[in-house]
């Protein structure tokens, strides 16, 4: 058993190669294995309260009433063994009796004494939750900084293959693949719809390896919420979900999370989030993002001013650290291991002064297409939505559509406008081949444009506008 616990500790380390750790200039010599890689077979191994793990586990029974000790186990995501000392101190308290024992040490099962039942309600009424045991702080801090992103590196040819699939100008991908090794926050500028938003979701494609992230982590006994199924996707590599399976399982192995805020971004959002129904708190966005990237979309459209919200990330910028408060008044910090990446429709100097710009690693302007760019996304959209096209159909778009109205040559055009070109073919029972009535009408539907009318009334034709022209 000894020997099977050492080959999967080893597996792990192998997903992901732990620096050594230095204290000023002093090496403290090797690494010993992260918290995380460390099945706890005891109440003293999880580094637990024995109050909150009794309290997990007694709402864990009262959402039964009679309850498995392998249910239990699954329930907070513990060993038997440990599980089973926690139960063995609620017999002792007289709060829960052993309703049931067979052959085998993991066929108990647990029934609730009336005094257990009552204080399991009453536990459940001060905080909810009821899962997977938490970490302490102290084992999340040190899982972040052993898997920081600033370990994250790429080269030209990984850049090329994380952006294969799409047409990006090759100076663009040259600085991606800069900015990214610097690891400092970056602002991707640029017109609306020139894919500024797409680009920076893909680049967490870049970012390799497996972290390790908690269920839930708690500090002064408050139990914070990490993991997020919406966020956070589990890393589905053989070698690393076998060894995982045979570790502590408070972890999910996932892959470097991505999130995103939009126009929905509020000061408070960065904060810990409270409920007071539920009795427990949710960890903010860029802190769910730690070991990855932190996306903030739309940047100058938040309900709260820019000025306020990038004041909010100067400390962080600076020290790569977050201070958060609990409603008990507990102050506690938290590693701001992201990378930062700001994405607006605005120009940098529209944005901040030069005091927070400096802070900003790069600014990447993402502008119209070229020609031959753009034709070449118009050709791939095309066989994506199984239309077909002519040269001439193309010509049409970008001679007469685009340059007689003087639209650039933004990225979401074309899949824009052959989605209501398909959209049109299903309806009408059509050919799948693309027109140039097709592309004008779906033009004309998708800038809101009034057709031309073949007979204006009398004394209006000088003021009614044409089909390429917006109305109003």
């Amino acid at each position: 058993m000894i020997e099977h616990h050492e080959t999967t500790v080893q597996a792990a380390r192998h997903l992901e190669p732990v620096p050594p750790v230095r204290n000023g200039n002093a090496d403290r010599g090797p690494v010993p294995v992260p918290p995380w890689h460390v099945l706890p077979r005891s109440i003293a191994e999880t580094g637990l309260d024995i109050s909150l793990l009794l309290g997990l586990l007694l709402k864990a029974a009262y959402l039964h009433r009679t309850v498995t000790l392998a249910v239990l186990t699954d329930t907070l995501k513990l060993p038997a063994t440990a599980v089973n000392e926690v139960a063995a101190v609620a017999v002792r308290e007289r709060l829960l009796e052993i309703a049931h024992r067979g052959s085998s040490d993991l066929d108990v099962r647990f029934r609730l004494t009336d005094a257990g039942y009552t204080r399991a309600a009453e536990a459940t009424a001060r905080c909810s939750y009821t899962g997977a045991a938490p970490v302490t702080l102290a084992a999340y801090l040190d899982a972040v900084q052993r898997h920081s992103v600033t370990q994250a590196s790429v080269t030209k040819a990984d850049v090329t293959a994380a952006f294969h699939d799409l047409v990006v100008p090759l100076q663009l991908l040259d600085a991606i693949g800069m900015a990214l090794n610097t690891c400092r926050a970056l602002m991707i500028y640029g017109p609306p719809g020139s894919g500024k938003t797409f680009l920076a979701q893909r680049l967490g494609v870049l970012l390799p390896g497996a972290v390790p992230v908690p269920h839930a982590i708690t500090v002064a006994g408050e139990i914070i919420q990490v993991f997020d199924p919406l966020v956070h996707k589990p890393f589905d590599d053989n070698e690393a979900s076998l060894a995982h399976r045979s570790l502590d399982r408070r972890w999910v192995l996932c892959h470097r999370p991505v999130v995103l805020s939009g126009g929905e971004l509020t000061l408070s959002m960065l904060d810990l989030r409270y409920d007071s129904t539920s009795g427990f708190y949710q960890a903010p966005p860029h802190m769910k993002a730690n070991n990855g990237i932190y996306i903030v979309d739309d940047l100058g459209r938040q309900l709260v001013g820019v000025a306020e919200l990038l004041n909010r990330w100067i400390v962080p910028l600076d020290r790569n650290v977050d201070m958060f408060t609990l409603r008990t008044g507990v102050r506690f910090s938290v590693p701001f291991d992201v990378w930062p990446v700001f994405s607006t429709n605005l120009e940098p100097s529209e944005l901040a002064d030069d005091a927070f710009l400096r802070r900003l690693g790069s600014k990447l302007y993402v502008g119209p297409l070229s020609q031959d760019d753009y034709r070449e996304v118009y050709q791939r959209t095309a066989a994506d939505f199984g239309l077909t096209s002519s040269d001439a159909v193309l010509d049409f778009l970008v001679q007469v559509l685009h340059f007689s109205a003087d639209t650039p040559l933004l990225a979401c055009i074309p899949r824009d406008l052959l989605r209501l070109v398909a959209s049109d073919v299903r309806y009408r029972g059509a050919a799948p081949h693309i027109t140039e009535e097709a592309l004008l009408n779906a033009w004309q539907s998708y800038y809101g444009l009034r057709p031309a009318l073949e007979n204006p009334p009398p004394g209006l034709a000088h003021r009614w506008p044409d089909g390429n022209r917006a109305a109003g």
